[in-house]
């Protein structure tokens, strides 16, 4: 059972000068004009050319023209591609801090493994094919996968490093499975090939609606668990001198990570990269303090994911490329030049 903090449990305040906050304020407020910025160009962008007068009355207009309808959808993916965003870099900063690896992402924990393998099950064996009714059984596998894990680390006395390895052999075992059941069923090949590379385009107001109570509360959760992440990130043993909670704040932790992952999977699909490239950009001018980073992930994140959905609609015209895709072949070369810089750090 959790319980409240006593009075004298606090997480350590890294001291900042006037003159950072103050930068770090309006660096803040940049992130979020070029995020207004970036949505404006997701919906006047896309497969389908339209002149920005055509982009305005479909906005403001009712008479149910093509254009009309075209921007309607991309409202939708917009909305989308901003909340699963927000999600998947909020995610990605908490698990970076939980596991105190700034390489960690989403996929760490087995938690997109988990809700994939949930959906192959729901339309190979149990016959759904419908967005609206695979999105439930993706995130129960995705919660279903986080429990475990969290079990298999050691509940209790779980430790980042033992988390890790769960995570990733519970990731390993699901994508084996995944892959098999695809292989040796045609027509589950055919239904989940666009939904295993991520993507944006399935979006509808009844999705959004579907995964939004649990984005919003994922995302409190996150943010209210940064001055507690804050102690975990210094070592359990200076943690436990400042009162902080271990098993608590790694319970949450777990949790949030698992209800942001789990939602953004079931309506997008498995999206990677956004959840690890964001957070360690961010860590690089916000410092270490998470009361930072995790604002400066759920503003950045949706930018990184609608410019590569954006990306992905101009550069296959009349078609469009997979937002997984895009951010899976600008991620790689990010992923390479982190390592690489890390380990130099390290010499």
């Amino acid at each position: 059972m959790l319980v409240d903090s006593p009075p004298q449990e606090r997480a350590p305040s890294v001291p900042v000068s006037p003159s950072r906050r103050v930068a770090r304020a309006a660096g803040l407020l940049l992130s979020a004009l070029i995020l207004v910025a970036v949505v404006l160009a997701s919906i006047a962008i896309g497969a389908k050319q339209l002149s920005l007068g055509e982009v305005w009355h479909g906005l403001f207009g009712s008479t149910g023209t093509y254009a009309d309808v075209v921007v309607d959808d991309r409202i939708s993916r917009t909305v989308l591609g901003v909340l699963a965003g927000a999600a998947l870099g909020l995610a990605g900063a908490v698990l970076q801090a939980l596991t105190r690896n700034p390489l960690a992402d989403p996929g760490l924990l087995g938690i997109n493994a988990g809700a994939s393998a949930a959906v192959v099950t729901a339309i190979t064996f149990l016959g759904v094919t419908s967005l609206s009714g695979y999105v439930w059984f993706a995130f129960a596998g995705a919660a279903g996968v986080g429990a475990l894990v969290w079990f298999l680390g050691g509940s209790r006395g779980a430790t980042p490093v033992r988390l890790a390895l769960a995570g990733t052999a519970i990731s390993a075992a699901l994508y084996g499975y995944l892959q098999a059941v695809m292989i040796l069923d045609n027509a589950a090949l055919n239904k989940m090939r666009f939904w295993t590379v991520g993507s944006l385009t399935s979006a509808t107001d009844s999705t959004i609606r579907q995964v939004l109570p649990f984005l919003v509360a994922g995302m409190v959760l996150a943010l209210c668990l940064a001055r507690p992440l804050n102690a975990v990130e210094m070592g359990d043993d200076t943690a436990r001198a400042l009162g902080a909670r271990l098993n608590r704040t790694r319970v949450l932790s777990m949790l949030a990570a698992t209800v942001l992952c789990g939602a953004a999977t079931a309506a997008c699909g498995p999206i990677v990269f956004v959840g690890l490239m964001v957070p360690h950009v961010v860590r690089s001018f916000t410092g270490p303090d998470l009361r930072w980073i995790l604002p400066y992930a759920a503003v950045l994140s949706p930018v990184l994911l609608l410019g590569a959905d954006v990306i992905g609609r101009v550069v296959a015209r009349p078609s469009e490329l997979q937002v997984g895709i895009v951010t899976a072949i600008l991620g790689g070369p990010v992923f390479i030049f982190l390592v690489r810089r890390r380990r130099t750090a390290q010499l």
